[in-house]
């Protein structure tokens, strides 16, 4: 079975165009607000959307997604809920879709069940930031299993060696975390130099940095040593200030155009 995210991406780096991947928490500003954001992320030039699952304690995320979460969480927002929403946004658009999120609420809800209702919704890959390399394979058999993408992080800090075994664990792609911390923070020339670095350890998969991306320049700037960006804390922003779903869209297309101008 073709897994449509590994499809998109690597279609993309063999072409030489630079993904573009956003992150929207579910249910985030209202919980009616997903499905059409989803839309409009598309329409504004995304090759993936990454749903994150709100958690009450989301201890690698920065202010804007922490204070997403607590919303989302406030307007009733679970996992049965976000699988309905995917559904929804499957059954208009063949867009990549990501569910990124803490384990806790993988392992309330079942680990077995949770992959397998994730792909029936038309889930096509999960990243679980906690999971670290050598308990991957507990979930990693459910996303083989589901033909599910499962997406595992680097940082900075990560030996060469490990780098080289999270992107032969990994599919779909590798989160390249630009640097330590949470997410939203700023981009600086240190980060574009551990990016590129990571990048030559990294063979098998699309390799996209996400954490402190803000900006259609910064994107670009990545996106010359990787293979794309992921956008999160800087959409979650634009949300919080009142931007409507046809803004959202021109403000994505700025991105776009931005990578776009990498070649």
């Amino acid at each position: 079975m073709i897994n449509a995210l590994e499809q998109r991406l690597s279609g993309n780096r063999e072409r030489g165009v630079a993904s573009l991947v956003f992150f929207v928490t579910a249910g985030y500003p209202t919980a009616d607000a997903t499905v059409e954001l989803a839309q409009a992320l598309e329409e504004g030039g995304a090759d993936a959307l990454e749903i994150g699952m709100p958690f009450s304690d989301p201890m690698a995320d920065g202010p804007m997604i922490q204070k997403s979460s607590a919303v989302a969480l406030a307007n009733g927002v679970n996992v049965p809920w976000i699988f309905e929403q995917v559904a929804r946004i499957r059954n208009r658009s063949p867009l990549p879709i990501v569910l990124m999120g803490y384990v806790n609420p993988v392992l309330r809800y079942g680990v077995g069940r949770f992959f397998a209702d994730a792909a029936d919704a038309g889930v096509n890959g999960v990243i679980l930031p906690e999971v670290p390399l050598e308990e991957w394979p507990r979930f990693g058999d459910h996303v083989a299993a589901h033909y599910l993408s499962g997406i595992l992080l680097a940082t900075p800090t990560t030996p060469a060696e490990r780098v080289r075994a999270i992107d032969a664990a990994s599919s779909g792609f590798l989160y390249a975390v630009s640097s330590t911390g949470v997410t939203g923070g700023n981009t600086d020339e240190q980060a574009l130099i551990n990016v590129a670095g990571m990048r030559t350890l990294v063979t098998k998969n699309p390799m996209l940095v996400g954490f402190g991306v803000s900006t259609p320049a910064q994107a670009l700037a990545f996106a010359k040593v990787s293979d794309g960006v992921i956008i999160g804390s800087a959409l979650i922003r634009q949300l919080e200030n009142g931007q409507k779903s046809s803004e959202i869209s021109v403000w994505a297309r700025d991105f776009r155009s931005g990578l776009d101008a990498r070649s």
